[in-house]
């Protein structure tokens, strides 16, 4: 069940409150502003929250209306987690939440059908730049530091048969994925459902400094230039809560096999 409060200010200000149930994503829209040059009809705040469209694949994004919010640039987006997300350098790859887009890789060979094959380069994504920052009150918020925080709505694409709690190896680029096709993507995702990475360790004050956070609640996305379109934000769970998780898949899948040989 969710809930919805909207209120339109002057000019193009949208401010939205909005609360969904989803363990590991956004719960909550804070404060929208749609910015300029957004696209139309893509400013239904509660998209981003819950899970990432789960039938995207890294060919075919998401791209309605009902799946992404479009921020132009002047525009931001805030959300809050209601189970804040820890600051867990033993996460995979050191990475704390995932922001989904609509980028999607370019297929090159003229198979549009699924069976396609990339150069490593993307669609749908933002060429401009923006602004992450994270805050544990709603009320102090630190920007990640840009030399190492990437572009929201850039790699990697999403794929919504991966686990959209497990980043992608941030080291990878385009060129390690030119000629593969959806498998080939798939292998080096290594289970991810894609998304764009961030550390709250990148987190520092208006002097650079590092501000140590041991956990944030809240994401705030400012679109500096050009566009993003954002599906949905993930928490990454800590290395324990992951384990425990594939565990217990494992031991579902396997008394279940059992009770078939019976």
């Amino acid at each position: 069940m969710s809930k919805l409060r909207l209120f339109v200010l002057a000019g193009a200000s949208l401010f939205v409150v909005s609360t969904i149930r989803a363990a590991g994503f956004a719960d909550t829209v804070i404060a929208y502003d749609l910015g300029s040059g957004s696209a139309s009809g893509f400013t239904n705040a509660s998209t981003v929250l819950g899970a990432p469209t789960s039938t995207a694949n890294p060919f075919s994004p998401a791209f309605r209306n009902t799946q992404l919010l479009s921020i132009g640039a002047g525009g931001y987006l805030t959300v809050q987690f209601s189970t804040p997300i820890a600051n867990d350098p033993g996460n995979p790859y050191g990475l704390d939440f995932s922001i989904f887009g609509n980028s999607g890789f370019i297929i090159t060979n003229g198979d549009f059908s699924g069976g396609g094959i990339t150069d490593g380069s993307i669609f749908g994504n933002n060429p401009g730049a923006t602004r992450v920052s994270v805050s544990q009150d709603n009320v102090t918020y630190y920007q990640l530091n840009p030399f190492l925080a990437p572009v929201v709505d850039g790699m990697f694409p999403t794929d919504g048969s991966g686990n959209f709690q497990l980043p992608v190896n941030p080291l990878l680029t385009g060129s390690d994925f030119a000629g593969q096709g959806l498998s080939g993507i798939r292998s080096l995702y290594n289970g991810s459902a894609g998304g764009t990475g961030f550390d709250i360790s990148w987190a520092q004050d208006n002097l650079g400094r590092s501000a140590a956070l041991s956990e944030i609640s809240f994401i705030r996305v400012d679109v500096l230039g050009g566009k993003s379109e954002i599906d949905a934000f993930a928490a990454v769970p800590e290395p324990a809560t992951l384990s425990l998780a594939l565990l217990g898949l494992a031991t579902f899948g396997a008394m279940r096999w059992l009770s078939r040989r019976r």
